[in-house]
């Protein structure tokens, strides 16, 4: 037995669809989806009621294949509040920063009756901040945490609809429970494995979250002048996230930057004694790989030993060395795939008409602002991560006074998160991590 009969997924965006046809697929059990009412989610009702619940996953590259697939999906919520029946499984395909946001709109009795809980992509603290949640309402239910999503899906087509495309998957994930012995977790990891995917059973889930790498490169990446002035900035040159300045940010201050803000994330590690990441061997190991010729393995395995100047230089070789890809094959003028032209995306007006974020880095702000509320409450000294949220609120206030007469969403306001702080800062006195 999976302990998966009854699956209710909260989302609807695409990796809600992937999710839904993968479990459909393995475990044949009832699928629903939910979520709320909005302009964005209206044409993924719409498509969904004219199929008839009817959804599909393509894959961009064929070895991928065990992803691909289509279903029948049992039941379509529209708004949190309105979910009803029994579900023995949630699964949170929702920013991690609305997961308690989410909660609240579900009546507490349906909370009560359900096993079990799926964070898809959460952030440092995550499961403390929903375990602490269900506990308040005297439930027992299990919450798992995988490290981050499978891989990249998106829509078939700009707008959200029945149809999605996953165009790139991990090769490793991480998973953590709150339950020591877990049928849910032995069930994911027989799925996983279908879908060719390997999955790392975690002594804890607070360990699993911190297996994501865009907790230790997003914020030196995007909270810096450089790239605040693409994000938000009038000039109409393109930079790209992962080049060498000036056609992006990588310099040799922002690489000290990275280096300061992991050994900053590592005190936290050890202080909560959960194992830390090797920073280098986890971005060579589990995301990008780089040829053997320009990062040896002694280096990438040695490390975390290693002095802060070798540390950085090593990690500048890194991201020189991932400017095109190393393993896709030369064109006849001997080019590489320019593997680090990610384009900065700038902000724009969204559905409802206001000035918006992107979700870089809208969704680390979140994140790094959580790791200052535990480093904080740990009593751990984080003068990097401070850095990084000073420089980025400043922006937000600068660029919202210089648009008066526009209407702005939240993104643009200055949060404490102090509600999911507490919550995560109390789980974390009561538990033994």
């Amino acid at each position: 037995m999976s302990g998966f009969q009854r699956v209710l997924l909260l989302g609807t965006g695409p990796a809600s669809i992937q999710l839904a046809v993968s479990f459909k697929k393995q475990f044949n059990c009832t699928v629903g989806i939910a979520g709320r009412e909005s302009v964005r989610s209206e044409s993924f009702y719409e498509a969904v009621r004219q199929s008839n619940r009817f959804i599909g996953a393509s894959i961009q590259n064929e070895k991928h294949r065990p992803l691909a697939g289509e279903c029948f999906i049992d039941r379509v919520f529209k708004g949190y509040k309105t979910i009803e029946g029994e579900w023995d499984t949630l699964i949170f395909a929702v920013t991690t920063d609305a997961y308690v946001n989410v909660l609240k709109q579900i009546k507490n009795n349906f909370i009560k009756q359900v096993k079990c809980m799926i964070l898809v992509s959460p952030t440092f603290g995550s499961n403390l901040l929903v375990s602490h949640y269900v506990k308040q309402l005297h439930a027992d239910t299990e919450v798992i945490s995988f490290s981050t999503y499978l891989g990249d899906t998106r829509w078939m087509t700009d707008q959200p609809s029945n149809h999605v495309m996953t165009t790139g998957v991990k090769k490793k994930v991480y998973i953590g429970s709150t339950s020591s012995t877990s049928e849910h977790v032995d069930g994911l990891c027989r799925m996983y494995e279908q879908l060719g995917i390997a999955l790392e059973v975690m002594p804890s889930a607070l360990e699993a979250e911190t297996r994501n790498i865009s907790l230790y490169v997003h914020p030196p990446l995007f909270m810096n002048d450089f790239s605040l002035d693409a994000i938000f900035g009038a000039s109409d040159t393109r930079k790209y996230v992962y080049k060498i300045y000036p056609e992006g940010p990588v310099t040799q201050y922002l690489i000290r930057d990275m280096r300061t803000q992991w050994n900053e994330m590592m005190k936290i590690t050890d202080r909560l004694r959960i194992q830390g990441v090797n920073l280098l061997q986890f971005m060579t190991d589990d995301n990008y790989p780089v040829r053997l010729e320009s990062l040896s393995r002694h280096d990438i395995e040695n490390f975390n030993q290693l002095q802060d100047i070798h540390q950085e230089y090593l990690l500048y070789i890194r991201y020189t060395s991932l400017l095109i890809d190393p393993f896709s094959e030369p064109n006849p003028e001997g080019k590489y795939f320019d593997f680090s032209a990610v384009p900065f995306k700038k902000i724009f007006v969204n559905q409802d008409g206001a000035l918006d974020i992107p979700r870089m880095p809208k969704e680390d702000y979140y994140r790094i602002k959580i790791i200052q509320g535990i480093a904080r409450h740990l009593q751990v000294s984080c003068p990097t991560i401070d850095s990084f949220i000073e420089t980025y609120e400043a922006r937000i206030q600068e660029v919202a006074r210089a648009h008066p007469d526009q209407d702005l969403s939240e993104a643009f306001v200055v949060q404490t998160f102090n509600e999911d702080i507490r919550m995560i800062c109390t789980g974390l006195a009561n538990s033994t991590v």
